[in-house]
């Protein structure tokens, strides 16, 4: 396929014919090619792998966590809950699932809460396994996670570890008939006035945060019982009503990075990571972009928060490229009853965001607006990383503004690649890339984003 669309020269073709683009969309389409055949390529360790990784001589278990994208966290949402599901012959089973908590409270002498913690997350003094995703490399957070489920009274053997997120949820419920029955209850992605969300959004938060004023225990098995039903609705119906969606849906998901993989078989990673399905901070030639944020409020303002970021550039004739980049934030729903005592539910609150911004390793900081504290520089992960802090009240509105030179001079009428990280668990933010004063792009990020700009 690669070599037959090769064959086409963009080139021959005008911008437009009635009305319909044409030559940029058999550019993208010569792109699309390329890469899918690079990433079949790559992928061959994992594909020749799969027979052994769907339990065909001997069983495989693997640990799924469950990140709340609505408490955002460095590599998608704070862990919430964890399940264990078997596959034996290419039959999943579900085993058990549990509050994170429950897994933590099993750990003894655990470390001090690193320097972030400390600083923005107030009464939290000691290192937990819900809090341990704070590397913006979902492989490096994972690092710091199974060093302390090592030592976890619960701790079972597993063969890898899925993280998901709420996206999952609603997008495989939608496939479902938009209907699924656990724990009692009925969800549904049809959207609740109570949070402007989807239903099965609001349900699950309010059966799984809202304060009672009895014990309730396993508070979040909700999360395993729903999961489980998920997959009898769709295992035991015939292959041809769900299976084709699903798959393409998890597959978008995983590009999306709502489904993020870390294998145990190296072979199995070595094409997880050649797929870009394990969530890593990439290593890039030439101007470069990750904003990674974390939501240190305790509430669930992720369902509220909306953002819009302006990527603009100013080139001198040097070649010195100058960047600012603008963050515009905006919470237009009022406050949640965050009163526990009388039994609300704190969904929406002050947004409090440690914000990292990820660029070229040698950027030099030249002004900063709007951050809480002062921003500072250092170098983490390959990338030059600057660090600040925002917050947001309900009903309210607020702007950081970072100004930055690129470590490197463009060349004369030549392109700047660029490649732009989405975080995992965002739902696709707004961007607008500006030259020298022009717009000359608009487009929601929902993946990473590899270009090249003229």
């Amino acid at each position: 396929v690669q070599q037959e669309i090769d064959q086409v020269n963009p080139d021959h073709y005008p911008k437009f014919i009635f009305g319909s683009q044409v030559k940029d969309q058999l550019t993208a389409l010569r792109l699309t090619a390329d890469q899918t055949a690079t990433a079949v390529s790559d992928a061959k360790p994992l594909i020749k792998t799969l027979p052994s990784l769907l339990g065909e001589k001997e069983a495989k278990r693997y640990l799924v966590l469950f990140q709340n994208d609505k408490e955002l966290r460095a590599t998608g949402g704070f862990i919430t809950a964890y399940a264990i599901f078997s596959i034996d012959k290419g039959i999943i089973k579900f085993e058990n699932s549990d509050d994170i908590y429950k897994l933590d409270d099993s750990i003894r002498n655990k470390p001090k809460a690193p320097a972030p913690i400390l600083k923005y997350l107030p009464k939290v003094y000691t290192l937990n396994l819900r809090d341990s995703n704070l590397s913006p490399d979902f492989l490096e957070s994972m690092k710091t996670f199974e060093d302390m489920y090592s030592r976890a009274t619960l701790k079972e053997d597993v063969d890898g570890i899925i993280a998901i997120d709420t996206h999952v949820l609603v997008s495989t419920v939608k496939i479902l008939d938009d209907q699924v029955q656990a724990g009692g209850q009925t969800f549904t992605t049809q959207n609740d006035p109570r949070c402007e969300c989807p239903q099965i959004i609001y349900e699950l938060e309010n059966d799984i945060s809202r304060p009672v004023n009895y014990i309730k225990t396993d508070r979040k098995s909700i999360i395993g019982e729903l999961i489980s039903a998920i997959m009898v609705k769709a295992l035991s119906s015939s292959p041809q009503q769900y299976w084709g969606p699903l798959f393409q849906s998890i597959i978008a998901q995983t590009q999306q990075k709502h489904i993020m993989f870390k294998l145990y078989d190296e072979q199995a990673q070595e094409g997880i990571v050649a797929l870009n399905a394990a969530g890593q901070i990439r290593p890039f030639e030439g101007d470069y972009l990750h904003i990674n944020e974390v939501n240190f409020s305790g509430a669930k303002v992720n369902i509220f928060m909306e953002e819009k970021v302006d990527n603009e550039y100013k080139v001198d004739a040097d070649g010195t490229i100058t960047k600012t980049l603008t963050i515009k934030y905006k919470n237009p729903f009022p406050p949640s009853d965050c009163n526990l005592e009388r039994g609300g539910l704190c969904l929406n609150a002050e947004y409090r965001d440690w914000i990292r911004i990820y660029v070229p390793q040698g950027s030099e900081l030249v002004d900063s607006k709007g951050s809480q504290v002062k921003m500072t520089t250092y170098d983490e992960l390959g990338k030059t990383v600057i660090d600040g802090f925002v917050t947001v009240r309900p009903k309210g509105v607020g702007t950081l503004t970072v100004t930055y030179k690129l470590p490197f001079k463009l060349e004369k009428n030549s392109p700047l690649p660029l490649l732009i990280q989405k975080q995992p668990g965002t739902a696709g933010h707004e961007y607008q890339t500006i030259i020298n004063g022009k717009t000359v792009e608009m487009f929601n990020l929902t993946t990473d984003k590899e270009t090249k700009l003229e």
